[in-house]
């Protein structure tokens, strides 16, 4: 883990209340409600972090392989969604009277928030089958992760897709995910997004894991 659990519940406090604060700003001076879905998008970012922490746990209380893979499957499944705040930045646009820096400020918060919450919850996965199955696998499993989560920003933002449409709609999710698999040639959109993506969000993890290394002796 990057930081131990009681620091990383107090920062994620710190925050999500710095976002919540500007959100709040926002709709005092103005009476709207813009920014307010940004608060569901941060939950659904932290719920990878809650999974990955309990993995953790049960790791290193010895659990077996079958409640790590469980556990690590709803990690997986919600993993998207930490990266995916990167893209309400399609929201931003002019909106008097409020300056247009402060709601790139909000967004911008936000999209921080989310996508730090996702790489503290790859750096527990990776951990956790690092010291199961070695250091090759454990990145091979975040490099993995990040395309997958990439391609999971793909049917969230174009396809408009939610995790939980997995158990309310798995034929219509199976048939979006399968199609740029088995004929990726005829979904260029959907390949183009996750090499991009993966590409960008395995730069900044990797950068990420250099600076939180130890200094060499």
């Amino acid at each position: 883990m990057l930081t131990s659990p009681p620091r990383r519940l107090a920062l994620a406090v710190a925050l999500g209340g710095w976002c919540a604060a500007l959100v709040g700003v926002r709709i005092g001076l103005t009476g709207s409600g813009f920014g307010l879905f940004l608060g569901w998008n941060l939950f659904l970012a932290a719920v990878p972090l809650a999974a990955s922490t309990w993995l953790v746990r049960l790791d290193r209380r010895g659990a077996g392989g079958a409640a790590l893979v469980a556990v690590g499957a709803v990690w997986l499944l919600f993993f998207p969604n930490a990266p995916y705040i990167l893209t309400d930045l399609v929201h931003l646009r002019g909106r008097p009277p409020v300056p247009f820096w402060y709601d790139l400020a909000v967004l911008l918060s936000a999209a921080g928030v989310g996508l730090l919450a996702g790489y503290v919850s790859l750096a527990d996965v990776q951990g956790v089958v690092a010291r199961r199955w070695g250091g090759a696998a454990g990145w091979a499993s975040a490099v993995g992760a990040l395309f997958l989560g990439a391609f999971g920003v793909y049917l969230g933002r174009v396809l408009r897709w939610n995790s939980w449409d997995l158990l309310t709609t798995p034929l219509g999710l199976a048939r979006d995910v399968l199609g740029p698999v088995l004929a990726p040639h005829a979904h260029l959109s959907a390949v183009v997004v996750t090499l991009v993506f993966g590409g960008m969000l395995t730069a900044g993890y990797v950068a990420l894991r250099a600076l939180a290394a130890p200094p060499a002796r």
